[in-house]
């Protein structure tokens, strides 16, 4: 069975409860939110005790077969909870998690909460087992193109609607910052019940909360959205990230397109060229029409420009650094 999204969960709740439960993803708010409806959803249903086993350093495994073969003297049912913060269960672990996979404990409810995963986690035997077995809710980062429709939904379960300029200016403000969205929109229904609010309203009453990675900035350029590479580098220079950390980013996405191009120059496929140079997500959509409207000797120039920042950084060149890298991203982005 695919995964779920986070919004699908409580519909899948409702038709009853599955033995086993997983959890996994970059966002925190939205796994929150899902554990959470399960929790409620358990409750509901008689699974009024609940144990929780949190892997850390030195977690002795025989915890879980002892929590999944003991019988509570409270209640009949129970909700037990694994959590793995570090994502890496170890030799053990894996095991232990494919024992659980296949005979998930009688009368218990169980949740497996795990964070973003690398490609050797997902590739595990132990994630392929529970990935069978268990109900999976993938908890994927909200993106900017998805994050409009994310807000709208919010502010409809609650009463509200927004003018598209006001929707839009909402997503800029709020963007990479997903709980702060969610109390963003908490609180436009108590300024604002029931109403269709426009630009001016949303302008007076929601913050600027947006943050902005180094590993958004690719996607905007690469995208050719200028508007938001400004913007961007604006907001990571508020916030005191390292120049060096953009200029790395720059430099190794330029390097990625210059390889790209001659690896297509020589007539290789571009999806062997996608796993060699390892692009993924939005990265592995956007390079080649990116690569199509910047052309190499944008490319070449824009490698000059990044050899000119690092001694901007350095000190050796007088000059503004920031500055230089949003000239930089402006031009790529263009």
């Amino acid at each position: 069975m695919p995964a779920l999204s986070p919004d699908a969960l409580p519909a899948a709740l409702e038709r009853g409860l599955a033995p086993l439960y997983l959890i996994h993803g970059e966002e925190a708010l939205l796994a929150l939110e899902a554990a959470d409806a399960l929790r409620q959803a358990a409750r509901a249903q008689g699974y009024l005790e609940r144990e929780v086993l949190t892997v850390e350093g030195g977690f002795d495994w025989s915890q879980l077969t002892e929590a999944m073969g003991s019988v509570s003297l409270f209640a009949s049912l129970k909700l037990l909870e694994l959590r793995i913060p570090g994502g890496k269960p170890g030799s053990e672990g894996g095991e232990a998690l494919q024992r659980l996979a296949e005979a998930p404990p009688a009368d218990t409810v169980t949740l497996v909460i795990l964070p973003k995963l690398e490609r050797v986690q997902l590739s595990s035997k132990w994630f392929a087992a529970l990935e069978k077995a268990a109900v999976v809710v993938h908890a994927a980062a909200v993106s900017r193109q998805q994050l409009p429709g994310w807000i709208s939904r919010r502010l409809k379960a609650q009463g509200l609607s927004l003018s598209e300029e006001a929707l839009s200016f909402f997503a800029d403000r709020v963007e990479g910052n997903l709980l702060a969205a969610r109390q963003e929109v908490d609180k436009l229904a108590i300024l604002h019940p029931g109403a269709c609010l426009d630009l001016d309203a949303v302008r007076d009453a929601v913050a600027n909360v947006a943050r902005f990675d180094v590993f958004q900035l690719s996607a905007a350029w690469l995208g050719g959205d200028t508007v938001r590479v400004t913007r961007m580098l604006d907001g990571l220079a508020a916030e005191g990230e390292a120049p060096v950390l953009v200029l790395w980013s720059f430099s190794e996405d330029v390097r990625m397109l210059l390889k790209l191009r001659q690896g297509l120059k020589d007539g290789r496929q571009v999806r062997d060229l996608t796993r060699e140079l390892k692009l993924w997500g939005d990265k592995q959509r956007l390079a080649e029409p990116a690569l199509r409207r910047i052309g190499p000797r944008t490319l070449m120039a824009a490698l000059a420009d990044c050899a000119r920042i690092d001694r901007l950084i350095k000190g050796v060149e007088p000059g503004d650094a920031w500055a230089a890298l949003k000239a930089l991203g402006t031009r790529l982005a263009a």
